[in-house]
């Protein structure tokens, strides 16, 4: 008997396991009802699909009144650089006007939303706090907030999903840090959103009135693949996986990969030829970077493309490995690494982290330094939890 109720929660876990798994915007039997007879905005962007159909086709076909678009950084179709002023538009086969969250305006304004009744907000996180649609999120919820409106999140797994890194001081409040989160916050957005009401980080204790669709057969820690890049820079899994590792180099004098095939899958530096032998020349690319750093010039260092030693987690290894490399052929590697220090503070939502690496600390010292604030954080984030462990976490 005992062996056969193993068998049982054997097999049920892997049924459940190879369940599909439903996102919030497949859940359209709990959706349409919600948005019959309402005046409706959306929050969204390449990666708001419904079975392979952009959510506001799918909307659009079933009569829902789509009052407009608001697009984040990359745009409505997710083919802008990063950094690159999103302009207002009209999308060509609705005719729905287009407004642009990222440049100059970040947050909805009243005019604009006065003829709107919901927002509806579904874009595909990757799970690092200074990946910017989380920011977006919450100028939308404090937008919402201050002028009365819903807000339904139709939530999506976490591809990168695990709890690391230096929690934000917020003395390094920035578009790419709003929150007082790890690097990796271990949050789906519909999570992360509950936690933004729930920790009163709107500010003037605004709570928004927030609904959110969650999704099904999915749990924390179990992988999953996006169906579609979530940016231009962020290709496939692998990249995905690399980003929160690499992503602090954007501070530094070394390249991501950015104006390659391969970028966050391959990194390295015009100074580092006599460390490293792998070698990259990086390039203009339209819908990608068409300014990258190092462009035309060769860039030495590591191919991670098909590396299967990928951090679990959030690490330092590649930035400390370089930082050596710099030390061992520039005269102040602190200066010529470190080229941007301010934003390399703002992405680790500390400066700890740099002075740390500037005093020659090992990676294990430098995380003792933030030990403490992220096992609060942990401690936090329990109270907004949607889904439980994956069994095999």
């Amino acid at each position: 008997m005992k062996y056969i109720t193993l068998f049982i929660c054997w097999l049920l876990a892997v049924v459940q396991a190879s369940a599909q798994i439903r996102n919030g915007a497949d859940k359209m039997e709990q959706l349409l009802p919600m948005l019959k007879d309402k005046q409706i905005s959306l929050v969204v962007n390449h990666t708001s699909l419904v079975n392979g159909v952009h959510l506001l086709d799918t909307l659009y076909n079933s009569g829902v009144h789509i009052v407009q678009i608001f697009a984040p950084e990359h745009g409505f179709r997710g083919d802008a650089d990063a950094g690159e002023t999103v302009r207002n538009g009209k999308d060509t086969r609705t005719h729905v006007p287009i407004i642009s969250l990222y440049g100059t305006q970040k947050k909805p304004q009243p005019a604009q939303l006065s003829q709107t009744d919901i927002v509806v907000f579904d874009m595909q996180d990757v799970g690092a706090r200074f990946y910017t649609y989380i920011s977006t999120l919450f100028y939308v919820m404090q937008a919402c907030a201050e002028n009365q409106k819903e807000l339904i999140v139709l939530d999506r797994p976490n591809p990168c999903d695990y709890v690391d890194g230096p929690v934000l001081n917020l003395k390094y409040k920035s578009f790419v840090g709003m929150f007082p989160i790890p690097v990796l916050h271990g949050c789906t957005i519909g999570e992360l959103a509950q936690m933004i009401n729930g920790e009163g980080w709107l500010g003037k204790d605004l709570q928004c009135r927030l609904k959110v669709i969650a999704v099904e057969n999915w749990k924390h820690g179990q992988p999953y693949s996006l169906p579609v890049k979530p940016s231009p820079n962020l290709p496939n899994d692998q990249a995905i996986a690399l980003y929160p590792s690499l992503c602090p180099f954007e501070g530094t004098s070394v390249s991501v990969g950015r104006g390659t095939e391969w970028p966050f899958q391959v990194i390295g530096s015009p100074f580092t030829q006599q460390t490293f032998s792998f070698c990259f020349k990086p390039r203009s690319l339209k819908g990608s970077d068409k300014n990258p750093l190092h462009k035309n010039r060769n860039c030495y260092g590591i191919d991670l493309r098909t590396s299967s030693q990928i951090p679990q987690g959030f690490s330092l290894q590649y930035v400390l490995q370089f930082y050596k490399a710099y030390q061992a052929c520039t005269p102040n590697a602190g200066k010529s690494f470190f080229t941007r220090p301010k934003w390399f503070d703002l992405l680790m939502g500390t400066s700890q982290v740099r002075l740390d690496i500037l005093q020659g600390k090992t990676e294990q010292q430098i995380r003792s330094g933030w030990r403490e604030d992220l096992e609060k954080y942990k401690t936090m984030r329990k109270k907004y939890l949607l889904y439980t462990d994956y069994p095999e976490k």
